[in-house]
């Protein structure tokens, strides 16, 4: 689930409470999540293998609105928590700070031969970003990290090879170059067709740039004391990006974006390269006249050797009010676990989160065309924290209005530095 859909889409609040839901189901095991169409139909066999195999433990869904952390705070604070909740990497912190999670090593330790082949199976760098206070509050079910959806034709027409794999990126002369030949204009100046488009959030991928110049975007990335937007190094990253735009015209302006989505232009091939995540595989896999692949994000000069994406894990995590929270435990387990793994393998829809479904046949079997694998498969070993603190929502409303100015052209992003970066350090320290 990507985060523009997750923080602005309403599209699917009407499905609440779509598949296994039954009125009267009071002792159904409830799941809260948000998910697109395409995700939730996914998510949906999942449930009906789990039922099928544990039929004494029924599922209820509630599917999320605009705001899931607003509504699961409001669900946990009137007593009707759901006993399974989706966790966001950015978000989850404030409920575990609240005490509204269990704490899932209650499980884990009275498993532990499950909880040692799970480790082994899984991914340090998802299982960890669920961790706060030595807890561990959600356990990984997919990696949502961005790169680059190229389109074959236009990079073979201008003679362009991208890299294959994140520890041989391209660097930002070489991307940059790429863009500028892959950008046309009509006879009036108009772009007809992008070197580069943006379909995730902006100054979300703007920072990915900076961090593959050398630097993370806050330190330490759990419980933070300070952003980097003042580093230099950070800076020339996202300042790259925003030229992208601004100065290079390869990429639409802020302006641009509002009239023609990021995805449409890609699909059209109006958009030779797209950042995005896995969510969006869906929506361009099988769209007639559209051959693409995957390639990763470029290394700044000071970045490097490999590149680098974000976590972008999503998790399964249990409410601490749960009145069946070993019922609950037994969902999580399956649906994180190598069944429901190898499920969403084979669902081509997410990307897994243990290295058994990763390598399955089932994992590429759902992506027939892509050459570049790889980009999948060794990303969550490429990834890397954004932040985890209890008070994203204040860190985030000081990033997008100071990040914005810089994507439109009306500053710089050294300015960052100043009263921007003074205003996020008051607001994580104070949660330290």
């Amino acid at each position: 689930m990507d985060r523009r859909t997750l923080l602005r889409t309403t599209a699917l609040a009407g499905l609440m409470a779509a598949g296994g839901c039954a009125s009267g189901d009071d002792d159904a095991v409830t799941f809260f999540f948000q998910a697109r169409p395409e995700e939730a139909r996914a998510r949906q066999r999942i449930i009906d293998e789990f039922q099928r195999r544990r039929p004494d433990i029924r599922i209820r869904t509630l599917m999320s609105g605009p705001d899931p952390l607003q509504q699961m705070l409001t669900y946990c604070a009137g007593g009707k928590c759901p006993d399974v909740l989706m966790a966001w990497e950015l978000l989850y912190a404030g409920l575990a700070d609240r005490g509204v999670l269990v704490d899932l090593r209650e499980f884990l330790d009275r498993e532990p031969d499950y909880a040692a082949r799970l480790r082994a199976d899984g991914y340090a760098s998802l299982r960890d970003t669920f961790g706060w206070d030595g807890g561990q509050y959600a356990l990984p079910e997919q990696w949502s990290g961005v790169f680059v959806y190229y389109n074959r034709k236009l990079f073979e027409q201008a003679g362009i090879r991208p890299p294959t794999r994140w520890s041989e990126a391209w660097s930002f002369e070489e991307f940059l170059a790429a863009a500028q030949a892959l950008t046309h204009a009509d006879g009036d100046g108009h772009a007809r067709q992008w070197g580069f488009v943006d379909a995730w959030v902006p100054y979300f991928s703007a920072a990915l740039f900076g961090m593959n110049n050398g630097t993370e975007w806050f330190s330490p990335p759990v419980r933070p004391t300070r952003a980097n937007l003042g580093d230099a190094r950070f800076a020339a990253g996202f300042q790259f990006y925003a030229d992208l735009a601004v100065r290079h015209r390869v990429a639409p302006s802020v302006g641009d974006r509002q009239s023609v989505s990021a995805q449409d232009l890609f699909r059209s091939g109006r958009a030779a390269m797209l950042v995005g995540g896995h969510w969006l595989y869906s929506e361009f896999a099988g769209h007639d006249g559209l051959d693409f692949d995957v390639t990763v994000l470029p290394v700044g000069p000071s970045g490097g050797p490999g590149a680098v994406t974000d976590i972008g894990s999503t998790g399964l995590a249990i409410a601490a009010a749960s009145p069946r929270r070993e019922q609950a435990w037994e969902f999580v387990k399956f649906a994180t676990g190598p069944e429901g793994q190898a499920i969403i393998a084979e669902s081509g829809l997410f990307v897994p989160v243990l290295r058994s479904a990763m390598e399955s046949p089932g994992f590429a079997a759902a992506h027939p065309t892509l050459r570049d694998l790889a980009v999948f498969t060794e990303g969550p070993e490429h990834s890397r924290p954004l932040a985890v603190t209890p008070r994203w929502g204040k860190v985030e409303a000081l990033l997008e209005r100071g990040c914005n100015r810089v994507l439109r052209g009306a500053a710089t992003a050294a300015s960052l530095g100043g009263q921007t970066s003074a205003d996020i350090d008051r607001v994580l320290r104070a949660a330290v």
